[in-house]
């Protein structure tokens, strides 16, 4: 693992660092493909509405410099990236300090292979998801501590992953992935107005989909429309497709999720057009 800030190698993060004191500040976890960095627009975007919204000043081109410093390290680089945004260090209190965002970069160097479409069992976990203040909806802030208790529901359940209602009854996403279902044959996405992180791999799919005429409706999915689920798939940067055999005690056709996989290119992602 290698840690950059603001595109300099550090081993250590300083105490006053408002990331570690309130969670202050932003991130994105990326693939790198064999040199690629897959969906990188989308991922900076993203990041870039996240700072706009959190009135965090960052320097982008910070990331391309450390990006540029790994490859030199490593032929075909492949691995993760985790680019976080940080306030950067302040004093006690919650006002804002007067400086730039810190850029921190991680590289999780390992070997990637070409996306499939993977196969999971999942279940509708019981612990549900609050409301999210409406200029935190669909940012992934460094305030993750209900991904982290919904994770803890998962793993003793057994699943990889699972699908998380909220509080009004409403089916949101994955506990680390947004989330397509079909339903009487059509797609479906959340619309994820209240709650939900707006990921760059349901953006993608979504392009992806509206490019190659096949509907997908974004709305509210009530978790009682559960049982009516013919098909559902988990997304995220670095998975584009996890289709469900079977929701607890529901049996789900997986073949759509094959069939859309493979008309969708989703893998590739730096070569589709």
């Amino acid at each position: 693992m290698l840690c950059f800030r603001n595109a300099g190698e550090v081993k250590t993060i300083p105490l006053l660092d408002r990331a570690f004191h309130y969670g202050d500040g932003c991130f994105s976890t990326a693939r790198i493909h064999q040199g690629c960095f897959e969906l990188k627009e989308r991922h900076f975007a993203r990041l870039a509405l996240a700072a706009e919204r959190l009135h965090l000043n960052f320097d982008l081109n910070l990331i391309d410099q450390t990006i540029d410093q790994i490859s030199a390290r490593f032929k075909d680089i492949s691995g993760t990236v985790k680019i976080i945004l940080s306030r950067g260090e302040g004093n006690r209190g919650y006002a804002l300090p007067d400086h730039p965002a810190d850029v921190y970069v991680i590289f999780y160097p390992q070997e990637t292979n070409d996306f499939k479409c993977e196969t999971v069992s999942s279940g509708v976990l019981d612990t549900a998801m609050g409301l999210t203040m409406p200029q935190l909806v669909g940012i992934k802030s460094l305030n993750r501590l209900e991904q982290v208790l919904l994770k803890k529901e998962a793993q003793d359940k057994g699943w990889a992953e699972a699908l998380v209602t909220d509080v009004q009854g409403g089916v949101v996403e994955g506990v680390s992935s947004n989330c397509f279902i079909r339903i009487n044959n059509t797609w479906i996405t959340p619309e994820l107005r209240y709650n939900g992180v707006h990921g760059v791999m349901r953006a993608e799919i979504l392009q992806r989909m509206q490019q190659q005429q096949i509907p997908c409706e974004q709305r509210y999915i009530d978790m009682e429309e559960i049982p009516k689920f013919q098909s559902l798939f988990f997304c995220n940067a670095l998975s584009p497709m996890k289709a469900v055999m079977d929701l607890a005690v529901l049996p789900l056709d997986v073949q759509p999720c094959f069939e859309l996989f493979q008309t969708l290119q989703l893998n590739q992602m730096s070569e589709y057009a």
